[in-house]
């Protein structure tokens, strides 16, 4: 997993409250098992039309806005069904972080594990933050991880709050399988062990 420790990107504001992961990521593009190739279909019901052309008012297919890597949302972002693909989705098309003021628990939990930051703001911080979001090209924010910074175009400085452990996971890079991994010494010991005391196993 990529490690998460200092962002600075372009913020697209998405001023939706409740959106779901079937919105993030329609069911239909769920058959693949696979982690890339989907952040073409991220927001696919609004970003294109019946016939698949572009529907230009969406924010993420305006100019300023295509490499954005900050997602600045509202409420309850993410509820719904527990899918995966819908972190994955949002990673392929380059969203490395969103500022909400709340997250559904199973997508909150879920971006961790893919290298997403998922940041919890008071409402009236969110919306400082999107409104320098519709800034366009110059909605540039720092995401200091380290620091529990974020840094508006401004200058402004807004602290948020982050678990000590999945902070060290994001700066570390560490997914459940990263974190398993750092114990293979103890795991091969144990292994070796193993053999020698009940070979009928092996």
């Amino acid at each position: 997993m990529q490690k998460f420790t200092v962002l600075t990107g372009v913020a697209a504001p998405l001023p939706m409250i409740n959106v779901d992961t079937d919105m993030i990521i329609p069911k239909q593009f769920l058959k693949t098992i696979k982690r890339t190739g989907l952040g073409k279909n991220l927001f696919d019901e609004m970003r294109y039309t019946p016939d698949g052309k572009e529907v230009p008012d969406f924010v993420l297919n305006k100019p300023a806005y295509r490499k954005a890597e900050i997602l600045v949302a509202g409420d309850n972002f993410g509820c719904g069904s527990s899918r995966e693909h819908a972190p994955w989705a949002l990673l392929d098309f380059g969203i490395r972080c969103i500022i909400a003021p709340s997250f559904a628990d199973i997508f909150y939990n879920n971006c961790f594990k893919n290298g997403i930051l998922p940041i919890k703001l008071p409402q009236e911080d969110v919306d400082k933050l999107m409104d320098d979001a519709n800034r366009g090209a110059n909605a540039v924010i720092t995401v200091d991880l380290e620091k529990q910074e974020l840094r508006g175009p401004d200058g402004g400085v807004i602290r948020f709050d982050i678990d000590p452990f999945r902070k060290h996971c994001l700066l570390n890079g560490l997914d459940d399988i990263g974190l398993t991994m750092q114990k293979a010494p103890d795991i091969a010991s144990y292994e070796s062990k193993n053999k020698l005391s009940q070979p009928w196993l092996w």
